[in-house]
C-alpha cells in the first residue's frame, strides 16, 4: 500500500464503519517518533502523520510507532519488530491481516498494539459486492457474451433474503446499501450480538440453516482457520438453485473446484469472486469463461480509492498513539483479525 503522489481527494467523508476503542492508560503504547515502511512513495501517509502532530523519522532506534504499508512482504514487518523492540504500536495497511498474523503474534504477546484498516474501505468494497450480486441476478455474465437475442431471465434484489458472513465494516455498509431494496438481511458472525439494521444475527453454528432459502450470499468475514474452505461441495449444495454467491473476503473461504462443479451442474444461479484460491486465478481457468461467473482481480478497492481512506485512518490513530489512546480498527494477530 504505497502511493506515488496520487491525489488524495475524495468526494465524501466516509463514516467510521468500526467503533473506536479507548485503551486504559496502563494499556497505551509508549508514544514517540513514527516511521513508515517502506518509506519510498509514502509521502501522503507521512503527511497524515504530521497532520496529527507526529514526527516522522527513518526506521531506527528512535522509532516508537510503525506505519507498515507493504502487505506483500510480511517478512519486512517481522524483521522490523525483531530489530526494533522499542516499537509499541503498528498500523497495518488492510482490513485483513491474515498474511501477517503469524509473524506479528509473538509481538502482540509482548504488548505491541496493532491496528488495521478494518472498516476504512468498507463503503467501496460493499459497493463492489452489491454491484456483483446485482449483475449475477440479472445474468450479465451471460448477456455480455451472447451473439443472439435469447430468452428473458433474471431476478430482483427487492425483498431478497441476503445472508452476509461477517459483521465488520463491509457488512454494516452493505446493510445500509441494501436498505432501499427492502432486503431481509441475516448476519452470520462468531458472537450472538445483534448488528444494527440486520433483520437477524446468528452465530456460525447456525449458518447451514440460513443457506437453504437464501437468495444472495455475500462473504465478508475474516480469513481464519474457521472460515477456510467454508463453502465446499456440501455447503454449496445447501443453496437453492436460484441463489448467487459473492466473495469479497478471502479466496480460500470457497473451494474453487467445488464451485466450478456447482456452476456446471446448474445447482447455483451464479457466483462472483473478487478474491480467489489460488490468487491470482490462473489464465485460462474455466471460471473466466463461465456464463454464470464473474471474476474481478481483487479490485473491490483500488489504490485511488483507498489512499485517502488509509491516510485518514493513519491520522486518527497517530492522534490516539500520541494523545488520546482512542484507536480505530484495533486488531489482534493472535486470532487473525
Amino acid at each position: 500500500m504505497t502511493s506515488n503522489d496520487r491525489t488524495t481527494s475524495t468526494r465524501h467523508t466516509p463514516r467510521l464503519a468500526v467503533e473506536p476503542e479507548a485503551l486504559a492508560a496502563s494499556e497505551r503504547p509508549t508514544p514517540g517518533a513514527i516511521s513508515l515502511l517502506p518509506a519510498e512513495g509514502s509521502e501522503v501517509f507521512a503527511e497524515a502523520v504530521r497532520a496529527a502532530g507526529g514526527e516522522v523519522v527513518p526506521l531506527g532506534e528512535e522509532t516508537r510507532g510503525l506505519i507498515f504499508l507493504d502487505y506483500s512482504k510480511p517478512e519486512l514487518l517481522e524483521q522490523a519488530l525483531d530489530d526494533h523492540p522499542n516499537i509499541s504500536w503498528v498500523q497495518l495497511p488492510y482490513a485483513g491481516i491474515d498474511a501477517m498474523a503469524s509473524r506479528a503474534a509473538r509481538h502482540a504477546d509482548r504488548g505491541v498494539i496493532f491496528t488495521s484498516a478494518k472498516g476504512a474501505y468498507a463503503e467501496p468494497v460493499a459497493e463492489h459486492a452489491l454491484t456483483l450480486a446485482l449483475a449475477l441476478q440479472r445474468l450479465l455474465p451471460k448477456r455480455l457474451r451472447v451473439t443472439s437475442w435469447g430468452s428473458a431471465e433474471g431476478q430482483s434484489m427487492y425483498g431478497a433474503k441476503v445472508v452476509i458472513l461477517g459483521a465488520g465494516g463491509i457488512a454494516r455498509a452493505l446493510i445500509e446499501q441494501l436498505a432501499p431494496f427492502r432486503a431481509e438481511v441475516t448476519i452470520v458472525r462468531r458472537s450472538s450480538d445483534a448488528v444494527p439494521g440486520a433483520t437477524r444475527t446468528v452465530q456460525f453454528a447456525k449458518l447451514d440453516a440460513q443457506l437453504v432459502d437464501a437468495d444472495v450470499v455475500i462473504l465478508a468475514a475474516a480469513a481464519t482457520d474457521e472460515t477456510r474452505g467454508l463453502f465446499d461441495a456440501r455447503r454449496l449444495a445447501l443453496l437453492p438453485e436460484h441463489a448467487v454467491l459473492v466473495n469479497i473476503a478471502r479466496g480460500p473461504m470457497v473451494v474453487t473446484d467445488d464451485l466450478v462443479a456447482a456452476l456446471d451442474a446448474g445447482t447455483l444461479f451464479g457466483a462472483a469472486l473478487d478474491v480467489t484460491d489460488p490468487e491470482p486465478l490462473p489464465a485460462g481457468h474455466p471460471l473466466y469463461s463461465h456464463e454464470r461467473a464473474i471474476i474481478t482481480p481483487h479490485s473491490a478497492d483500488t489504490v485511488e480509492m483507498t489512499t485517502p481512506l488509509l491516510a485518514e485512518r493513519i491520522r486518527l490513530n497517530v492522534a490516539a498513539f500520541l494523545e488520546t489512546g482512542v484507536f480505530v480498527g484495533r486488531c489482534d494477530p493472535r486470532i487473525g483479525y
